[in-house]
């Protein structure tokens, strides 16, 4: 957990105030080339310098941690209307070396292609492929690894992984997308099948473009066709 302020101000907000402290913390997940990604920055905190850590920061008296996390994303993607799920607090009582702070966890989904990197904090914003995060400044791995789970999950059993895609996809990209963040290999014809089981896919009637292979069909995600088999009783499920 990072503020967007320095070191010295974090240790100062927290030696003026000795009661605990509230944070939020962004797992911040972006998909490109095949792989799973996790938008990090280098701790400046002394026992975890050049670390990576979660983009984050401490709740403000008159701010909802919804509304925290979400400033945090902003200030991080310059992005606004984007996935965001709340996970769980993490309160380990020595988390953090200067103080007492609980920190709630949310994980965020967005488009890599569509974003640029907006490092005000000047802590070298950058993103590294979940698999290779082996060790984080604070409990930052902890944190990771429970968004990570939560997010495998919820590919299975609802549409959020279209959140990582661009608006017009292929089949390939869509199970690439579903192997990289399932860590698994998928029979291609049993996932066209389940697809089409399913029927919330829209051919657009295009194909790739500028591409060295046989240019592939694009489809988008048919949400008004996901809503009604909602509420027609019909579960999603990969």
């Amino acid at each position: 957990m990072n503020a967007a302020g320095s070191k010295k101000n974090w240790k100062l907000q927290l030696e003026d105030n000795p009661r605990f402290h509230i944070s939020v913390d962004c797992v911040i997940f972006g998909y490109e080339e095949g792989r799973l990604k996790v938008l990090v920055m280098e701790s400046d905190i002394p026992q975890y310098k050049g670390k990576p850590s979660l983009v984050g920061t401490l709740l403000q008296e008159k701010q909802t941690l919804r509304e925290a996390a979400k400033k945090v994303l902003y200030e991080s993607t310059n992005l606004e209307d984007v996935y965001l799920e709340q996970v769980e607090a993490f309160s380990a009582v020595a988390r953090h070396p200067f103080g007492r702070v609980l920190t709630m966890a949310y994980y965020s989904l967005i488009i890599i292609s569509q974003y640029d990197i907006k490092d005000y904090t000047g802590n070298q914003l950058r993103w590294v492929a979940i698999s290779d995060l082996k060790d984080m400044a604070f409990d930052h791995l902890e944190i990771v690894t429970k968004c990570y789970s939560i997010l495998q999950k919820k590919l299975r059993e609802s549409p959020i992984g279209f959140n990582l895609l661009p608006k017009k996809f292929t089949l390939q990209e869509l199970q690439g997308l579903y192997e990289a963040v399932l860590a698994v290999n998928l029979d291609k014809r049993n996932f066209r099948r389940k697809l089409n089981s399913l029927d919330i896919l829209i051919d657009v009637n295009e194909n790739q473009e500028s591409v060295a292979h046989r240019p592939a069909k694009l489809y988008r995600f048919d949400y008004d066709k996901y809503h009604s088999n909602q509420k027609a009783g019909l579960t999603f499920s990969i």
